[in-house]
């Protein structure tokens, strides 16, 4: 797993590829790639500085043994889905806290990968339609 140092590794990387290109179609790859790999440290960094402020549920209190019937996990599914759709267009505060939300969702070990794995599905799915 990546962490914001390895992110940051990268986007210098590309940083330095885009000096030694003269090709405005390359220099714009690179760019595109220099810029994802730096948002992608910010959002590991801002986790890892957030992390003490986000919601944290005991384990005693959140059993493993819970399952939905299909029929509800059905609609947490088409319920999650229409919310990505709708993403870019709901406001940044609501935005946090339905990404707070939702990364508190497993269990407290998992809380960072959780969330790192979220906001990594969000960047990479900020500008579809």
């Amino acid at each position: 797993m990546f962490t914001e140092k390895k992110y940051r590794v990268k986007s210098k990387e590309y940083g330095d590829l885009i000096k030694g290109s003269n090709d405005p179609g390359q220099i714009r790859k690179f760019q595109d790639s220099k810029d994802s790999f730096s948002s992608l440290a910010d959002n590991e960094e801002w986790l890892a500085n957030n992390f003490d402020k986000m919601v944290q549920v005991p384990a005693e209190e959140h059993p493993g043994h819970i399952t939905l019937v299909a029929e509800e996990e059905r609609v947490l599914r088409c319920l999650g889905a229409a919310v990505i759709m709708q993403w870019n267009t709901l406001p940044a505060k609501l935005q946090r806290e339905l990404f707070d939300t939702a990364g508190s969702m497993g269990d407290l070990l998992d809380t960072a990968a959780l969330r790192g794995q979220i906001a990594r599905f969000l960047h990479k799915h900020k500008d579809d339609e």
